[in-house]
């Protein structure tokens, strides 16, 4: 893989369910088209030129190094770290992605800063050995769809969907926490589906976090768009409260927002949660 150098790698997120963030690598080679808003953010800031330059990702060679120097400057702020908002931690078929991952999160672990990870990937199943990466961190894939021509045109090199699930499950299965985003999640115009269906799917997780599909002409041009996503968050609460599961609806999916749920990955302790991380 190419590598690149940067200056620093932790910063407090703005998404409104996280954190602390990392990204350590550019560019995603699953190539979703939804459109994916981090290559429109890089290709509007100059970083990358085109689609198939972000799906040539870039390796930060110094993540380590920088986490070294960045853990002590913050680590007395650092609820949890997620890993990752604009690229995929565990990228398939990109071996190289996936271990510095590891070490990643071995890495925060060490100090006590667990991490909450989000991939359309697959999870190694090394990740069970909780004497080395711990409990308490939340490991989640991105799931919206079961539709195989929906990920074929839309999520076109990631990981099969049934692949996804069955390795969130292993980890579920082991004891390990697990979550689904369910973000963007497409109207019907795109892809015709049963929520439902994928809901029972994945009703094995700890949590939810349900979010609309936003600037995509075909989703807006969805005659009750609206009417749609409130309705379809109103299912995911139902089943959610159902099946024992904690819930987040994304800002702006439904008509009336619930700040209070923005905090599901924040642990109800009187200390700081991050260092209630235990090994």
């Amino acid at each position: 893989m190419k590598m690149i150098f940067r200056k620093t790698l932790l910063y407090q997120s703005s998404v409104e369910y996280a954190d602390y963030c990392i990204n350590h690598v550019e560019g995603c080679a699953h190539g979703c088209k939804f459109p994916c808003y981090a290559m429109m953010m890089k290709k509007r800031c100059g970083i990358i030129k085109s689609y198939k330059e972000w799906l040539q990702p870039k390796i930060v060679a110094n993540a380590l190094e920088l986490l070294d120097r960045e853990i002590p400057r913050y680590k007395h702020k650092i609820r949890f770290v997620h890993l990752c908002f604009s690229t995929d931690p565990l990228m398939y078929k990109y071996p190289e992605v996936a271990d510095l991952t590891l070490k990643i999160i071995d890495r925060l672990n060490m100090d006590n800063i667990r991490c909450t990870v989000l991939t359309k990937g697959i999870y190694p199943k090394v990740l069970v050995n909780t004497k080395k990466y711990g409990e308490n961190n939340e490991y989640g894939i991105t799931l919206i769809s079961l539709d195989k021509e929906f990920k074929k045109r839309l999520e076109p090199y990631s990981a099969p969907y049934k692949d996804r699930i069955k390795s969130l499950k292993y980890l579920h299965n082991k004891g390990l926490k697990t979550w689904i985003s369910m973000e963007p999640y497409p109207t019907p115009n795109l892809v015709e589906q049963d929520l439902e269906k994928i809901l029972k799917e994945v009703s094995f997780v700890d949590k939810i976090i349900f979010g609309k599909l936003n600037y995509n002409v075909t989703s807006s041009q969805f005659g009750v768009n609206g009417d749609f996503y409130h309705n379809c968050a109103d299912m995911v609460i139902e089943f959610c409260k159902d099946n024992g599961i904690e819930y987040h609806i994304k800002y702006g999916t439904q008509k009336k927002d619930n700040r209070k749920t923005k905090k599901i990955f924040i642990k109800n302790t009187a200390q700081d949660p991050g260092l209630k991380y235990s090994k």
